[in-house]
């Protein structure tokens, strides 16, 4: 029922008033909420800005506090977009260059926010818990800040997100296991930064994910098999951890997979056989790991790979054919694996940029083709076994950028092998069988940095063009047969830092263009031919640290402008004809740690500045004619007796070293006295004595017309009667009792060795040889002889010390160091002895005899061959240290002679091809050689061992144990791969053609580098 009220009259006004109230009240309840929310917002960014250290920076000069229509104005604030509202949907303020923190920012100011990207920044502190609030948000990019502490478990809270960058910040602690909640997230990137624990299991349930990055962290733990569920998966990268235990097989189950890199963990076990399933992979990088067992076959079918990286674990066997399948292989890296047997012919790809398998037990020949389709840029294949010529397809292969083929058994000539290539930064050929000259084309490579062509058989000279490769930064020509002088043109060379040419038959003077070469760091001239002076010049070089030039001819003074060399730490002028004093200036050298000086005719005293070289730890003056007081500074206090000895008179508190006082007692000068004066004496009377008696003898065997005088007196026999140190005859033939059989200690086909204890306490080693009349036995004369040359010529650390000797009617004798151990054949055959010869001793050993063996071949003119090497002429000192003795079938090799001689040496270690020629060259020591490296390690003679090999199966896969002596500990691992190493460089050494077995240079230097790679 309608009721009427009663109403006043209306007028105009009320009605209008009524309508104006209803607008405002529309007005006040639909509008106001708008400029209130992005009034939020705007307070919110600003608030945040202010807190910024950089907060002025131009980038954020938009952002200001606009009273009127703010609405309208935030969208347009840099980095800022709003949706049609006006709410901010997304800031990006990338690679802004902000500094500072997350703490003022309201994340709940920002309901609507889908993108918060703030990557490329410094900003620092924690992740605030409350980023949680921002429930819309689908992209959080915060990488590449500073940002520290834990990834907040709130993220999960963001069940949005599809996209989660964190990476390269300072983020610690472990992944949040809430994470798995994300079933959203797409990609994952937690790379780069300090996360440490287990992969989360419930990682698997994240189904949508394409990328999972979480490389480069601390994580540690197995890989959950969980991960096998993630099938969508494109990109997974775990590099960089500690995982260890196996690779889960379910990965084979990610189908979709096109990038694996597992590398730089601890993973062990063999490659997965599902790995076949992943048909759709290209990049499979699974180095650093400790994965064992052999490559599996299926890697064949993955047509797909482009990318392959095996390196640094523990494969072994033979490379599968199947990888002749890859032909879209770009990459493909075996290095430091135990992979062995050739690999297929057909790995020359068409697309294949990288091959690396150095560092393996590859045999065989490289793959003709290899370079096949011309993108071959990095081929590295060193210390392997490979044999044969370098693969004709790299002489036009004008891609290379660096190329690895040092130490295998390649050979050919290299002038003819390789040609002009125009990106190449990096080439070494050292340590094979290379022969032919230095091809000029060298100098037409513009960006090559790295030139290493030593220990190999190159002859010619050093071309002038190699002076144009302007960007060449290391040269090594070492250990080959390089003749003629420097040409001028390598002073053009200014970027060189190493220049290594020793152990070549350089010649002439060292070239004052040296001196230009003002980055050198690096310069050995050593074991050459070079003469003259050494240049003044070579004091510019003040960036040097190691100056080699020993084993010259060069004369007068050192060079006082050494002193300029102040970064030097190693001088090696050893070996030469320099005379005159040690000049002062060298005191100026701060940084020199070893200093060799030794075997030349440097005279005067020892400059008192050398106490105050402190850095100085090495030093080696011997066979000099200095005098005077040595320093006392500790390198001088630590050197060995040789260090210093063979000089005129050097005086001092060392053990075993005269005071400088040398008159003050007469009783302790007596001695001195005695055999400077009485026994030269002695000498020029035994001499006379002798001279008269052939006079005598000769005239009566005339009288008597004896037909046989002259034939059988060979002359000059008494003239090399020569007394050195504190020899004396008469006290020897005492010492020994005429040469009793009771002072006998060793016996030999031309003599017996006699230990001779003077009175001074001195003991010696006295070689008396059977011929007691000079006339009767000329062969035996001969041998004293050729003993004498050779041990007077030649100076040693590892071969026996000589003293002096004796050629007289009653008796022809040798004088040595006498060593406290005897011979290393006493020392294996007896059990007790043999136990204390340890495995390392053993290696010190071998490595003594090759280093002595080197120097008699390589560092002699003539060259010396032993032609005796064997166990009962090798003797140790109390510290197991080598010294090779008995030089009486010693062969001074003359070039230009054929240097046939009659059979010698010992039967077991004479080389093969002495049975049907009497050709001596160096290579039958080395043969020697390599039998009594296995001798040492078997502790028996190996005959039993060589009687079942032939060069065509010198191979290390004869178990290592059965080489070992059962008297010894078994090896540890190190101690092992040393020996192992050994083993196949005696095998070399076995080898039945001369021509293909190591020089003892070579070996020497394989023996050097065995031995400190094991060690490092």
């Amino acid at each position: 029922m309608f009721m009427s009220m009663p109403m006043g009259p209306l007028t105009l006004h009320t009605v209008v008033s009524s309508l104006v109230s209803l607008i405002l009240f529309f007005v006040s309840n639909f509008s106001l909420p708008v400029s209130s929310n992005s009034n939020e917002e705007a307070d919110a960014l600003l608030k945040w800005k202010a807190s910024l250290q950089n907060h002025n920076r131009s980038l954020l000069s938009s952002w200001i506090n606009d009273a009127t229509n703010v609405s309208s104005k935030i969208s347009a604030w840099s980095g800022i977009n709003c949706n049609d509202a006006g709410r901010v949907i997304n800031i990006n303020l990338t690679n802004t260059g902000l500094s500072g923190t997350l703490h003022d920012f309201s994340f709940s100011s920002f309901p609507h926010l889908a993108y918060l990207d703030l990557r490329l920044n410094e900003l620092f502190g924690i992740i605030p818990p409350q980023i949680g609030n921002l429930y819309k948000l689908q992209l959080l990019s915060l990488h590449a800040n500073n940002f520290s502490g834990r990834i907040p478990s709130e993220i999960c809270l963001l069940t949005h997100l599809k996209v989660l960058f964190l990476h390269s910040n300072n983020l610690n602690g472990p992944i949040p296991p809430s994470l798995g909640n994300l079933n959203n997230l797409v990609k994952l990137f937690l790379l780069n930064n300090s996360l440490s624990g287990s992969i989360p299991p419930n990682i698997g349930n994240l189904r949508s994910l394409l990328e999972l990055d979480l490389s480069i962290n601390q994580l540690s733990g197995s890989i959950p098999p969980s991960v096998g569920n993630l099938s969508s998966m494109t990109r997974l990268y775990l590099y960089g951890n500690s995982f260890y235990g196996s690779i889960p097989p379910n990965v084979g189950n990610l189908k979709s997979l096109s990038d694996l890199q597992l590398n730089d963990n601890q993973l062990i076990g063999y490659i997965p056989r599902s790995f076949s399933n992943l048909t759709g992979l290209s990049i499979l990088r699974l180095s650093k790991n400790e994965l064992f067992g052999s490559i599996p076959d299926e890697i064949g079918k993955i047509r797909s790979l482009s990318i392959l990286d095996l390196s640094q674990n523990q494969f072994k066997g033979v490379l599968p054919p199947s990888v002749s399948n890859l032909t879209n292989l770009k990459q493909l890296d075996l290095l430091y694996n135990n992979l062995s047997g050739s690999i297929p012919l057909s790995l020359d790809y068409p697309v294949l940029t990288m091959l690396v398998l150095d560092e393996n037990h590859f045999t065989g020949y490289l793959p003709h083709n290899i370079c096949r389709g011309g993108a071959l840029q990095y081929f590295s294949v060193s210390e392997n076994h490979f044999q044969g010529t370098i693969p004709e397809s790299l002489r036009n292969c004008t891609s290379l950028i660096r190329v690895r083929l040092n130490g295998n058994n390649l050979t050919g000539n290299i002038s003819e092998a390789l040609g002009i290539y125009p990106n190449l930064t990096f080439m070494d050929l050292s340590r094979n069988n290379f022969y032919g000259e230095i091809s000029s084309n060298w100098g037409k490579c513009p960006k090559l940095g790295t030139l290493n062509v030593s220990m190999n058989n190159i002859t010619g000279g050093i071309p002038r063009e190699i002076g144009n490769s302007s960007q060449l930064q290391a040269l090594d020509l070492s250990l080959n047969h390089i003749v003629g002088e420097i040409p001028k043109e390598l002073g053009k060379l200014n970027s060189l830092t190493k220049l290594i040419l020793r152990g070549n038959q350089l010649t002439g003077r060292l070239r004052t263009e040296i001196g230009s070469l003002i980055e050198l760091e690096y310069l050995d001239f050593s074991a050459n031919r070079f003469n003259n002076s050494v240049p003044e010049i070579l004091g510019n070089l003040l960036k040097l640290h190691y100056l080699g030039l020993s084993n010259n001819q060069f004369v007068q003074e050192l060079p006082k402008e050494l002193e300029k060399l102040v970064q030097l730490s190693e001088l090696d002028a050893s070996h030469n004809l320099f005379g005159g004093e040690i000049p002062f200036q060298i005191c100026s050298l701060k940084s020199l740690e070893k200093l060799n000086l030794s075997h030349n005719n440097l005279s005067g005293s020892i400059p008192n500045c050398f106490d105050g070289m402190h850095g100085l730890s090495v030093i080696d003056i011997s066979d000099n004619q200095l005098q005077g007081p040595v320093p006392n500074s500790t390198a001088f206090r630590n050197a060995p007796v040789e260090a210093l000895e063979g000089n005129k008179g050097l005086c001092g508190g060392l053990k075993g070293m005269q005071p400088c006082k040398v008159y003050s007692s007469h009783k302790q000068n007596y001695g001195a006295k005695w055999f400077a004066i009485v026994f030269p004496v002695l000498g020029a009377l035994f001499v006379s004595m002798a001279l008269i008696a052939i006079f005598i003898l000769r005239k009566r065997k005339s009288d008597s017309g004896d037909p046989q005088s002259s034939s059988q007196n060979p002359p000059g026999l008494f003239s090399i009667l020569n007394f050195e140190g504190k020899l004396v005859y008469d006290e020897i033939v005492r010492a020994t009792n005429d040469f009793d059989a009771e002072y006998c200690i060793g016996n030999g086909g031309h003599g017996s060795v006699y230990r001779a204890e003077l009175p001074s306490g001195e003991v010696l080693a006295v070689k008396k040889f059977h011929s007691s009349i000079p006339c009767d036995q000329i062969a035996d004369q001969k041998e004293f002889l050729t003993e004498v040359q050779a041990l007077t010529e030649i100076r040693h650390r590892n071969i026996v010390k000589f003293y002096g000797f004796c050629s007289h009617a009653r008796h022809s004798f040798l004088v040595y160091e006498f060593l406290e151990r005897g011979s290393l054949a006493a020392i294996l055959s007896s059990d007790a002895a043999a136990q204390e010869l340890g495995w390392r001793q053993r290696i010190n050993v071998i490595k003594g005899v090759a280093d002595a063996l080197s120097y008699l071949h390589h560092d002699c003119f003539p060259p010396i061959v032993h032609r005796d090497i064997s166990c009962k002429n090798l003797l140790l000192d109390l510290e197991y240290e080598a010294h090779v003795a008995d030089f009486g079938i010693a062969k001074f090799l003359k070039p230009d002679s054929s240097n046939w001689t009659e059979f010698a040496g010992t039967y077991g270690y004479v080389a093969p091809e002495l049975a049907y020629t009497m050709k001596i060259t160096e290579k039958c020591d080395v043969y020697s050689f390599g039998v009594l490296v296995l001798e040492v390690i078997k502790g028996k003679h190996p005959r039993d061992f060589l009687s079942s090999i032939s060069s065509s199966s010198l191979n290390t896969d004869t178990a290592l144990d059965e080489m070992l002596d059962p008297r010894l500990p078994a090896p540890s691992c190190s101690v092992q791969e040393k020996l192992r190493s050994i083993v196949e460089v005696a095998f070399s050494c076995l080898n039945e053609s001369p021509e293909s077995r190591p020089t003892m240079k070579i070996v020497s230097r394989q023996l050097q580098i065995s031995i400190a790679l094991t060690e490092s």
